[in-house]
């Protein structure tokens, strides 16, 4: 019998998630990854050279940027933050913390051999229960397509900002920026 072929789109904390769970012999995985490294709205984006193209830079986070959600509610019960660290650590942590934990339990699961980092998906179709997955190599440029039984999508919900227009707004000679673009409190001192 043929392994089921799931693509996952999206390495951060879902599609991650969903590589753990997945992996074992059952599987056919792939997980498609637009930036050169894992954690989703976690990984600050200029820290890598290869994420600094601002078409794929969907991470609206910043260097300074601390978590409004406690630890206890959004470590994995299989690794905590505590297990990570080897001591207890406070229940609210700065973004480079939250990276780093998502890394430690990503390299403890041992899932990099399933993303494609530097790949964005362009398209899914569903035809006749088979999905049709276009890829693209954000390397090489290469484009294909490939098929999957099954696609979770992963991706997160904050890759395209909403920016309202007002009257006079071009016109406004200061810097109108919306927050997915602010990514460091320095030009502002």
């Amino acid at each position: 019998m043929m392994k089921k072929r799931i693509a996952i789109i999206g390495a951060g904390p879902c599609g991650l998630s969903q590589l753990s769970a997945l992996k074992n012999d059952a599987f056919d995985l792939i997980c498609f990854e637009r930036q050169s490294e894992w954690g989703g709205q976690w990984l600050y984006p200029y820290q890598n050279e290869a994420d600094s193209s601002e078409e794929y830079i969907h991470s609206s986070m910043y260097r300074q940027l601390w978590s409004n959600g406690p630890k206890e509610l959004v470590e994995y019960v299989d690794y905590t933050f505590d297990n990570h660290f080897g001591y207890s650590t406070p229940s609210y942590q700065p973004r480079s913390v939250v990276f780093d934990y998502l890394t430690g339990r990503a390299k403890n699961k041992n899932i990099r051999k399933f993303i494609r980092f530097q790949t964005v998906v362009h398209s899914v179709n569903n035809e006749q229960d088979i999905f049709k997955v276009t890829v693209e190599d954000l390397k090489t440029n290469i484009i294909e397509e490939l098929t999957f039984d099954f696609v979770i999508v992963a991706a997160g919900r904050y890759a395209t900002p909403n920016i309202p227009q007002f009257q006079g707004m071009k016109q406004f000679p200061g810097l109108v920026l919306h927050s997915k673009r602010f990514h460091d409190a320095s030009k502002f001192e």
